[in-house]
């Protein structure tokens, strides 16, 4: 069974799992589905289209659904869909979509948002995510899978950031961050490979040294970017992690952050 405070506001319509825990004062509109074994701790604010996944602990003042923060909203049924397993801090805020964005903001399973962190309209995130506070997204990013955003960090609208990557408090991302990478700083640029990253998904000695012999010829080689690139993808087939970052490169349609040096 279900345990519903009786100060929350549960409208009809809204869809609460088994074992669930609705705590004082939440409000969960008429389109929410919450999944099983979920904890909404109190005060928390579930509206719009929005659907949770399962075992989910959120925390109070959390909102859940909100209207996009886009002129262009005129009120469509777009959608959230958060996974399970997640963590929602304190007073940290995610929206549905835009219709012109395709009607959908998509988090992943596992993650951990602290609080007052963001996800903005139509974003897409990626598994076992960390923001850590205030760490914001605008509108329409691609955040990949163990993705770490330092505190106060924000993340500017259709930027991508690729899987395992790190990016250092107060950073402002603008340009896409390659796979692997660690990005830091006021306008933030490619630091290195997020090798602590690497190493704690067991990553060999060998490998580390293929991804960053690769690395050091794309970024720091000689003649222009365009002719770096080009020399290395010969390597795509030396290491699973070189052909991704080789792929999330070719996809771009934005500038790509690299190091201070290139800019």
């Amino acid at each position: 069974m279900s345990k519903i405070d009786p100060t929350a506001r549960v409208e009809d319509g809204a869809v609460i799992g088994e074992g669930t825990e609705i705590g004082p004062f939440c409000i969960i509109g008429r389109n929410a589905r919450i999944g099983a074994n979920c904890r909404l701790l109190g005060q928390v604010t579930v509206i719009g289209h929005t659907t949770v996944g399962d075992a989910c602990v959120i925390s109070p003042f959390a909102v859940l659904g909100g209207a996009p923060q886009d002129l262009s909203y005129k009120g469509e049924p777009t959608t959230l869909d958060i996974g399970s397993g997640n963590t929602i801090r304190e007073g940290a805020t995610m929206n549905v979509g835009t219709v012109k964005g395709g009607g959908k903001t998509r988090v992943g399973n596992d993650g951990y948002f602290m609080n007052n962190c963001h996800v903005g309209h139509d974003c897409v995130v990626g598994n076992n995510a960390i923001f850590a506070t205030s760490a914001t997204l605008g509108g329409h990013c691609e955040i990949g899978d163990a993705v770490y955003i330092g505190g106060l960090s924000a993340v500017h609208q259709f930027t991508r950031i690729g899987s395992y990557v790190m990016v250092g408090g107060l950073s402002g991302v603008r340009d896409d961050i390659i796979p692997y990478g660690l990005a830091n700083g006021q306008y933030a640029a490619l630091e290195s490979l997020n090798l602590i990253g690497m190493k704690r998904r067991k990553f060999t000695k060998q490998r580390l040294a293929t991804v960053r012999a690769f690395y050091q010829k794309l970024f720091h080689g000689p003649g222009t970017f365009a002719e770096r690139l080009e020399s290395v993808r010969p390597l795509e087939s030396e290491d699973p992690a070189i052909a991704e970052i080789l792929g999330f490169i070719g996809k771009g349609k934005r500038p790509l952050c690299l190091p201070t040096i290139e800019k």
